[in-house]
């Protein structure tokens, strides 16, 4: 079989703060056959996303390429015009970002994106072009697909919006396909709908495939290679079974080691007196549009859900895409107003609208989003961003600030010199973090977290938990933990509340969830956790406990 790409000795390097170039990506070789998928694996920064980048002949801002080839079906790109590579990008390799959020202009409707590059470089007839775009819709399993097209980016949840920016790079019938992290947004009942679609259209179009991941469990099911990278090195490659069966490199066996799920510890009660719960949530009624005749918005997205939250405690809230999680999270910390219900925060029912609250009220409850690339502004420097809080809340100025600012990146793992650069300079796990950062800066009683961890890879992941482990013994902090990921939601929640449709379906203890005795749907979730084992997804529909759980559904 003919390799499809072919990397030799690629050397990648940035342009540091001093001014002095370093090596990003120091010699790397890889090739892609016809048809085949690999994945590159390793923590943030280890140059996984970089690698692919080349591939359309694109770098980060500050980085170029210095030095090896590139070949893609025998053409170097690196020796190619950018009017010739552009050519080739919807063409003959596409790409599908981590974050879709980025990817899509709120202007314009999902189906004139998903068409552009059809448009661009005339490959068919614009009803053509949206026939097509409509099987892929299908194919990729979203709601509604002959309709889904005409909504804004906004109107859809963000794992609706990933698949979709699928749909984007796969309409031009590409020879190759960069997946950068495509999964990681998704819960995992989707998650496993989205594998199938890719699979089956990777292989119904002879298409090849680099896939972005830090997922072992999701690497297993999709690639037939992994490469594994540390530090803009390849450390080891070999066939998908062997590689996770035997690894031979140390640092493999660590991140093998790392995905294995954290047994379920209940947190520690804080010792201190409790009056009253932290946070009451009662009736609350949420959505999206247009108010009805019955005075409901357009879509209902968040149905009477009522919970409560006792300080020092952690409640993890799971269901799939479009449950209504991070719109109960942004009801919560007051970024969209509920039609009914109340909340009630440190004893005080808080106002509807964020706008109309305290400064005290809001430093108190902060809120780390889903996507990191549109949660940072890209104009300012990492010290602009996290100091921001700390004048806001604080006062903070100058060598004080500055003092706080460098605490701050030291306790979410970060070197200090980060804070010269902007978020483009960054990978996105490290983005995550400094979302994480500028949340502790206002030093608040709850966080809100949505999907905080889905963009790190499993090592880091691993850390930021502990370390948010530690800040709660500390600070008698609080957490709302909205996940997909069910090892984190267990190894850090105290209770797990699961929603479906907008409703909450069962409030339990982490160590009972999916249990004989939980809600059909939890059983569900629970059932589609990707195993760490090659084939398990082909397999997955003989499951017994799945197929139970889907009929009670």
């Amino acid at each position: 079989m003919a390799n499809l790409v072919d990397i030799r000795d690629l050397k990648v390097e940035v342009k540091t703060d001093s001014g002095r170039r370093m090596d990003i990506i120091r010699g790397v070789s890889l090739q892609v056959a016809e048809g085949e998928i690999v994945a590159l694996i390793g923590e943030s920064g280890s140059g996984k996303t970089t690698i692919a980048l080349s591939l359309m002949g694109h770098t980060r801002a500050g980085c170029r390429i210095s030095g090896g080839s590139v070949m893609l079906a025998g053409e170097d790109i690196g020796a190619m015009s950018e009017r010739q590579r552009a050519k080739l990008r919807g063409t003959q390799v596409s790409y599908v970002p981590q974050s879709a959020a980025a990817a899509f202009n709120p202007a314009h409707t999902i189906m004139e994106q998903v068409i552009e590059v059809v448009r661009i470089h005339g490959l068919m007839p614009v009803d053509e072009a949206k026939k097509k775009a409509v099987a892929l819709f299908r194919a990729l399993s979203l709601p509604n697909p002959e309709t889904i097209g005409d909504r804004y980016p906004h109107q859809v949840s963000g794992g609706q919006l990933q698949r979709l920016s699928a749909a984007m790079a796969l309409i031009g019938g590409p020879k190759l396909v960069i997946f950068d992290e495509p999964t990681t947004a998704l819960d995992v009942t989707t998650q496993i709908e989205v594998l199938r679609a890719f699979k089956s259209v990777m292989k119904s179009g002879g298409m090849a495939g680099v896939y972005v991941s830090h997922d072992l469990a999701v690497v297993a099911q999709i690639a037939d290679r992994i490469v594994v990278l540390k530090g803009g090195e390849v450390l080891e490659e070999g066939e998908t079974e062997s590689l996770l069966t035997h690894p031979q490199h140390p640092y493999t066996r660590q991140l093998l080691a790392a995905f294995e799920p954290a047994a379920y510890v209940p947190p520690p009660v804080v010792d201190m007196p409790i009056k009253r719960p932290l946070l009451e949530v009662t009736d609350v009624v949420a959505g999206y549009g247009t108010p009805q005749a019955n005075g409901l918005p357009l879509m209902v997205a968040v149905k009477s859900v009522r919970f409560s939250l006792d300080a020092g405690r952690n409640l993890g809230i799971i269901g799939e895409s479009g449950c209504g999680k991070s719109t109960l999270a942004r009801v919560i910390a007051g970024l969209l107003p509920p039609v009914s219900g109340s909340i009630i925060f440190d004893g005080k029912e808080l106002a509807a609208h964020g706008r109309h609250r305290l400064r005290e009220e809001l430093r108190k409850m902060q809120i780390i989003f889903q996507f990191a690339d549109t949660a940072l502004n890209p104009a300012k420097s990492i010290s602009d961003i996290l100091g921001r809080p700390l004048t806001f809340y604080h006062g903070l100025k100058g060598a004080g600030r500055e003092a706080r600012i460098n605490q701050l990146l030291d306790m979410v793992h970060l070197p200090q010199t980060v804070k010269h650069r902007r978020p483009s300079e960054l990978s996105g796990g490290q983005k995550q973090r400094i979302n994480l950062a500028r949340a502790l800066a206002a030093e608040p009683k709850l966080i809100l977290c949505d999907e905080i961890t889905s963009a790190l890879d499993t090592v880091v992941a691993a850390a930021v938990v502990d370390l948010l482990k530690e800040l709660q013994r500390e600070l008698s902090l609080s957490y709302i933990f909205i996940s997909h990921d069910l090892s984190t939601v267990r190894s850090i929640c105290d209770e797990v509340m699961v929603m479906y449709k907008g409703e909450n379906v069962e409030i339990t203890d982490p160590s009972r969830l999916g249990g004989e005795g939980s809600h059909p749907y939890s059983r569900l979730l629970y059932a589609s956790v990707p195993k760490l084992q090659v084939g398990w997804l082909d397999g997955l529909d003989a499951d017994a406990e799945m197929a139970a759980a889907l009929a009670g559904r």
